[in-house]
């Protein structure tokens, strides 16, 4: 088979919250995609925060291999902006192009290896159909980034969501079912509406040009939804992401795949589909085989990690199908506000003294007996061994990948800022003072 065309699609903040997923969000574009190919119902990222996850997919690595521990937007950068995907897809003879949010770089947009750069005056979707309107000979790369589901101004997630009825929606489970979280839930849902339309733009254009056949298209985001105990967090409501994959011949239509796979497997997939060679700093595995109905698993764990959003937070973990384990560094044992959103449901728990509860530096989840990973057994006598195996699991990832929290806090690059963690905002002014971000000189 020749080397498929790619459509990269992704959104800011959506989670698992859409129709393939099971719940009441009005996506039927995402739920035709899902139809027609595969969906991967254990889908992870490298990291609950927006720069860092991007650029774990995009470079194939850890975040903090990559270079991106914190947001681009901040002063955080990739360390080799060659080892972006679009520049081996390019290698390979693809055209590449980007059109939409991209989010791991603010400027010389060039060096990450695209073709074709956004008008950031155009809508993504117009900006995808009037590439492929153009109908390239070349096999291509179209990254399509979207940000519907973002919060924006007031905490809203775009400037009419406000308009949605919240009378008949369920919010999230970990969430209270309260008016305030159910009009911010309902808010999210409009957004995701229109998220779906403007992927079906895309789809639509695909047939419209003669492409539907012949490319890969895959859906994902960044990490969970931007809401408390969710995006930045490390439990399954932070890092749990939608990934649907569809090519006609190749995957077969309505797969479903419970497997523990991360987005950093994304990277050597398309290597294996676009038949040309890993490069030798991707840390992931190909779900090829998964695709093909091979073997049920290709790894037995997968790590995500924080360092910074808006503030300092560096906490690790390690997951594996029937545990998730969280370790947090420093001895902050208070919430990080500053690393949740502004938003409805943020202000009712800020209400019912959210700021006073406090966290524990290991955590510890039964995935099976406690999906909702809610109730931390860490400290339950009958759980050591399985705590010594994560910890153990957790220290040999960070050594086998060099992670900079071995030697310590990790201080802010110069030129980028960060909230003062004892803040409430992530839209507080930032400082430049590193020392403030930490209280301990403890090693991991």
């Amino acid at each position: 088979m020749k080397q498929p065309n790619i459509v990269y699609l992704h959104s800011h903040d959506t989670g698992q919250y859409i129709l393939p997923y099971g719940y009441a969000v009005r996506t039927p574009r995402l739920q035709a995609l899902a139809q027609q190919g595969v969906t991967f119902r254990n889908a992870h990222c490298a990291a609950p925060t927006c720069s860092p996850s991007r650029a774990a997919l995009l470079t194939g690595q850890t975040p903090h291999n990559a270079g991106m521990l914190g947001l681009a937007h901040r002063g955080f950068a990739l360390k080799d902006p060659t080892q972006h995907l679009a520049h081996t897809l390019r290698n390979a003879g693809y055209t590449t192009v980007l059109a939409g949010f991209q989010h791991v770089a603010t400027d010389d947009l060039p060096l990450l290896g695209y073709d074709r750069i956004r008008d950031a005056s155009v809508p993504a979707e117009d900006e995808a159909a009037r590439f492929l309107s153009t109908r390239p000979s070349k096999p291509f790369f179209l990254d399509v980034g979207f940000g519907e589901t973002h919060r924006v101004g007031g905490g809203l997630f775009t400037e009419n969501s406000a308009l949605s009825g919240p009378r008949h929606i369920r919010p999230p489970a970990f969430l209270p079912d309260v008016a305030a979280v159910r009009q911010d839930f309902a808010n999210f849902a409009f957004a995701a509406e229109r998220l779906d339309c403007k992927i079906g733009r895309v789809i639509d254009a695909l047939e419209q040009f003669g492409y539907a056949d012949t490319t890969l298209v895959i859906y994902t985001t960044d990490h969970g939804v931007a809401f408390p105990k969710a995006k930045c967090n490390l439990t399954a409501h932070g890092t749990a992401v939608a990934l649907l994959m569809r090519l006609a011949g190749r995957v077969p239509a309505g797969t479903i795949s419970d497997a523990l796979v991360s987005h950093v497997d994304l990277y050597p997939t398309l290597c294996d589909l676009a038949d040309t060679p890993c490069p030798p700093w991707l840390q992931g595995n190909s779900l090829l085989p998964l695709i093909e109905g091979k073997p049920n698993n290709v790894r037995d764990a997968i790590c995500s990690e924080v360092t910074y959003h808006a503030a300092y937070e560096p906490m690790r973990s390690v997951r594996t199908e029937r545990w998730n384990y969280i370790r947090r560094f420093g001895d902050r044992d208070k919430i990080v506000l500053p690393n949740c959103d502004d938003g409805l449901t943020k202000s009712f728990l800020l209400s019912q003294g959210w700021a006073d509860c406090r966290v524990e530096r290991e955590e510890l989840y039964d995935v099976v007996f406690d999906p909702a990973e809610s109730a931390n057994v860490a400290f339950n006598p009958a759980c050591a061994d399985v705590l010594g195996d994560m910890r153990f699991r957790l220290k040999q990832w960070m050594v086998q990948t060099d992670d900079p929290l071995l030697s310590g806090p990790v201080e802010l690059p110069p030129g980028a800022v960060a909230n003062d963690p004892d803040g409430v905002s992530p839209d507080e002014i930032p400082t430049h003072q590193p020392g403030k971000q930490t209280k301990s000189n403890e090693r991991a």
